[in-house]
């Protein structure tokens, strides 16, 4: 798989620019602030619905517009297909595949697979737990697309359940009893445990799967300094070694039973993959807190790698990005870095200083200039 071509209008920095890209190795130049990363933002917006630098669509569009617009094509197996999302802040984005309008923006997951690693993975390591589930759960919807309206359903059921406990909360705390029903609690606990327990063996499979991935794509990127592992750290106390449904529906159910009291005093929703999290380790101890900074680059690189190896291993090859990473890594990383993604279907690389990139990687360049992309060999 691999993207043929990138247009976009008025988003970021740019009214209206277009680049066409190459198989293999593609290196985008350019001076920081120019808009390097707006363009790899963009593809990873089409693959995710989501930036990887904004929590919301507001900022991706240009100053003094209403609307943004990502048209890509993309090749797989021989045949294109043009992707088309329009971002609209505050209402429904728009989405066309194939020239065909697409019912939902969520429709084009899939269509494009791609992996990106940016200087902002380094929270995956040194971040909050939000930070772990966001990459296990894009991952996830990577996979199975149809996990992204398990992954909707349940924020909406969360959030309903929070309404609920909330307005009880505050009520209690006024003294008042307008408010304070709790009786259609029980019908969000039952919707939550089975919204929660599709999205939890979702993510306990994954994990499964991507365990050793992430020891091999560390090993590798750290010369074996240190051997990484992961472990998926549930809220609730689950069945051994189990996805199976029903079990998990369960397990939550009867967390959610036992937590009532404690949430209806907070008036939050306390259990859930939503206050789930996933261990990182080095050795015997925890990534977060104890490895440098050199390491906690090599696991960041090394999860996002990890991701990409699964997903090659599905038979799809996704595209892969590394945005402003080599930059951040002594010469051994880099060239290690280089032997590790030199045989990507199609990689993206951007960079302020060319020499950064190793000579292994230096396949098409692209210039970046303020509002400007242009193929330089």
């Amino acid at each position: 798989m691999y993207v043929r071509r990138l247009e976009l209008v008025d988003f970021r920095s740019y009214e209206r620019v277009g680049v066409d890209l190459e198989p293999g190795p593609n290196v985008l130049v350019g001076a920081n602030g120019v808009g390097k990363t707006n363009l790899v933002e963009a593809l990873g917006y089409v693959a995710t619905l989501d930036s990887h630098r904004v929590a919301t669509d507001a900022p991706l569009v240009r100053m003094g517009a209403t609307s943004a617009v990502i048209r890509c094509a993309v090749v797989h197996e021989g045949r294109e297909l043009l992707i088309e999302l329009e971002i609209v802040p505050g209402k429904a984005n728009r989405a066309r595949l194939g020239r065909s309008p697409a019912r939902r923006a969520r429709d084009v997951l899939g269509a494009l697979r791609l992996v990106l690693f940016a200087p902002e993975d380094l929270e995956l390591v040194r971040g909050d737990p939000a930070e772990r589930r966001r990459y296990l759960d894009d991952l996830l919807v990577t996979r199975q697309p149809r996990y992204a309206g398990v992954r909707a359903d349940y924020e909406r059921v969360v959030k309903q359940r929070n309404a609920l406990l909330r307005t009880a909360y505050l009520a209690r705390k006024t003294g008042g009893s307008r408010g304070g029903d709790l009786s259609t609690l029980a019908v969000w606990d039952t919707h939550l445990a089975h919204h929660g327990a599709e999205l939890l063996a979702g993510r306990l499979e994954l994990v499964a799967a991507l365990t050793p991935h992430v020891a091999k794509a560390y090993d590798a990127v750290a010369a074996g300094r240190g051997a990484a592992g992961i472990a998926y750290r549930p809220s609730v106390e689950l069945p051994e070694s189990t996805t199976d449904r029903a079990a998990l529906v369960e397990a939550l159910g009867a967390a959610l039973t036992a937590s009532r009291s404690a949430e209806i005093e907070r008036g939050a929703t306390l259990v859930g993959p939503h206050r789930d999290d996933l261990a990182l380790t080095l050795g015997p101890l925890p990534a977060k807190g104890y490895a440098s900074h050199g390491e906690s680059w090599s696991y960041a690189l090394a999860l996002r790698l990890a991701g990409y190896d699964l997903l090659r291993a599905d038979g799809i090859e996704p595209v892969l990005v590394l945005d402003d990473v080599f930059a951040e890594l002594d010469a051994g990383r880099r060239e290690r870095l280089a032997e590790l993604v030199g045989g990507a279907s199609q990689l993206l690389v951007t960079c302020a200083v060319d020499d950064d990139v190793p000579a292994t990687l230096r396949g098409t360049r692209y210039a970046v200039g303020e509002g400007t992309v242009r193929c330089v060999g």
